[in-house]
């Protein structure tokens, strides 16, 4: 169906999941895995471009998954080289730097390279929902929404504010008691953790361009708070060990038990290292769930996302059915009219 079909079938109460897609939709030149792999910087990790094409993918989390499975197998063997399977678990760790580096570097630098007329068609889409939940790691999410237009408004709230007892910061840090209606599920380059606090950083405190604080956050060594992990189980593990994304996982769930609810997937493949995500949509309760398809929903891939989206309905309780839909990506509009 058409996006607008499929919003006028859902009803007031609709919610986003967002993946890869909605970052692709704006730059494809930039964030696909195969742009990132042209531009990644191998040099800690000489095999990296071989394990890939050896692999057949793009992807870096499939190639992390492989060495981790790789490590922990090498390890049953009597005989096998220590050494090898500390270099395997070793590079696993260094390709999640890679990516968050490759990220980093080749994200635009400015929130004006992207138009006004793709931030209207984007802030357009997102304004259809109330809660708004992304496995991007990127800003154009952020950048969307603080690109406010007068007599245009779209409520979003991250649950960052000035830190307690701390004045004239550069940054502002999350507060748990806070409702928050837009939540990075998988961390994002803004986002920081300093131990004590997870802080963003922002423009208007330093009229810093985020892009530069970030390369100037990597170049020193502080990392963001990024869940790259090539599992889904490797990647609960990691957002169990942070209350910030405990609980954005947490109001997915909750989200996710509402009734009269429905969600919007969008620009995600429904891919089986996200298995933490889904699991929770299955053990739901809100009735309607719509899945973006682009392209000709013939594609081996598009045939994919359609057997796992109809398989979490397959496993819901009888108590509380869930209605599949597919809707055509490209009637959404995200960035282009």
């Amino acid at each position: 169906m058409s996006f607008a079909a499929a919003l006028e079938d859902a009803g007031e109460h609709r919610h986003a999941l967002l993946g890869n897609g909605f970052s692709i939709a704006c730059r494809n030149d930039i964030f696909t895995y195969g742009s990132l792999l042209e531009r990644a910087d191998f040099r800690d990790v000489p095999y990296a471009p071989q394990l890939f094409e050896a692999l057949g993918t793009t992807d870096f989390e499939v190639v992390i998954q492989t060495l981790v499975q790789a490590s922990r197998a090498a390890a049953v063997y009597p005989g096998t080289d220590p050494a090898l399977i500390h270099r395997l678990a070793h590079d696993a760790d260094r390709l999640k730097t890679i990516l968050v580096n490759a990220i980093a570097r080749n994200h635009p630098d400015l929130p004006n390279e992207i138009d006004d007329e793709e931030y209207r068609c984007c802030r357009a889409f997102l304004s259809n929902f109330k809660h708004i939940y992304t496995l991007n790691y990127d800003l154009l999410l952020y950048w969307a929404l603080m690109h406010n237009e007068e007599g245009e408004w779209i409520e979003c709230d991250d649950g960052f504010r000035n830190p307690i007892d701390e004045f004239g910061t550069d940054y502002v840090s999350w507060e748990e008691h806070h409702s928050s209606n837009i939540h990075y599920l998988h961390g994002a380059l803004h986002l920081f953790d300093a131990g004590h606090q997870l802080r963003k950083y922002t423009w208007s405190r330093t009229n810093v361009p985020l892009m530069t604080q970030i390369r100037q956050a990597l170049d020193s060594d502080m990392y963001p708070l990024f869940v790259a992990e090539g599992t889904s189980k490797a990647k609960l593990n990691k957002i169990n060990h942070s209350a910030y994304l405990h609980k954005a996982l947490r109001s997915f769930e909750g989200t996710c038990r509402t009734r009269n609810a429905a969600f919007f997937i969008f620009g995600h493949s429904l891919a089986e290292n996200d298995e933490h995500i889904l699991r929770l949509i299955e053990r739901g309760s809100f009735p309607k769930l719509y899945v973006s398809l682009f392209g000709d929903p013939a594609l081996p891939g598009n045939q994919a996302i359609m057997r796992r989206a109809r398989k979490m309905a397959d496993r819901r309780h009888e108590k509380r059915p869930l209605s599949v839909n597919f809707f055509d990506a490209a009637s959404a509009c995200v960035w282009r009219a």
